[in-house]
């Protein structure tokens, strides 16, 4: 599959993190979604700086580095559900207002904008049945498949793993390659790098199984 994303300004915005808290608490799920698992699909090509919406704006236009590198430590990789996520977001921010109570009601250079998204998806067409074709589709897939399949999967499945690796073990019975594809790391990756690494490991499995099999013929 494919996927677009349409992008709609809210009419909610934040000028200090009293309202930041505020936001995050109110702010629908597509939000929040678009400022933390967007954010990172849109800045794939980055390796430095923070990928979520929220950590960037506090360090940009209320210079609280602090406070942006929890927030920024944040790894959306690890949750299944958009509520664990904003839960933990509200919490460090009130935390971090409640030990800084003036710095809570300090007026940003320019105000956070919530913004959400809109998903629209496509079947591509081209399905894998063996690691060879799955290996050749993995090097045609655009970022925004990759996206699709590699990361923002894990809300749909409300499993900490991604499609490719779903598939590599519950149909092709290849844990050894899922549990490799997992471990790929986005934020030091771009998704290009990533797909790239995806390719590697699905290429070596390949040269593995052939091994293993004409050790077997022997």
């Amino acid at each position: 599959m494919t996927a677009s994303y349409l992008i709609r300004i809210n009419n909610q915005k934040a000028n200090t993190l009293n309202e930041l808290r505020t936001g995050l608490s109110q702010a629908n799920d597509a939000s929040i979604f678009y400022h933390t698992f967007q954010s990172l699909g849109r800045h794939h090509f980055l390796t430095e700086g923070f990928s979520n919406d929220f950590a960037q704006w506090i360090l940009a236009a209320l210079n609280r580095p602090q406070l942006a590198e929890r927030l920024a430590g944040l790894d959306v990789r690890d949750y299944v559900s958009l509520a664990e996520l904003r839960a933990d977001m509200v919490r460090i921010v009130s935390e971090y207002c409640a030990e800084h109570p003036q710095e809570a009601e300090v007026s940003g250079f320019e105000p956070f904008y919530f913004c959400e998204c809109a998903e629209v998806t496509a079947p591509l067409g081209a399905p894998a049945q063996s690691l060879s074709e799955f290996r050749e589709g993995l090097k045609r897939l655009s970022t925004n498949t990759l996206y699709y399949h590699f990361l923002i999967s894990r809300l749909r499945l409300q499993l900490q793993t991604n499609d490719f690796s779903l598939w590599l073990q519950s149909v092709m019975g290849r844990e050894d390659l899922a549990r490799r594809i997992n471990r790929i790391d986005i934020y030091t990756n771009t998704l290009e790098s990533a797909r790239d690494e995806m390719v590697r490991i699905v290429s070596a499995g390949e040269k593995t199984r052939a091994g293993e099999n004409n050790h077997d013929r022997g």
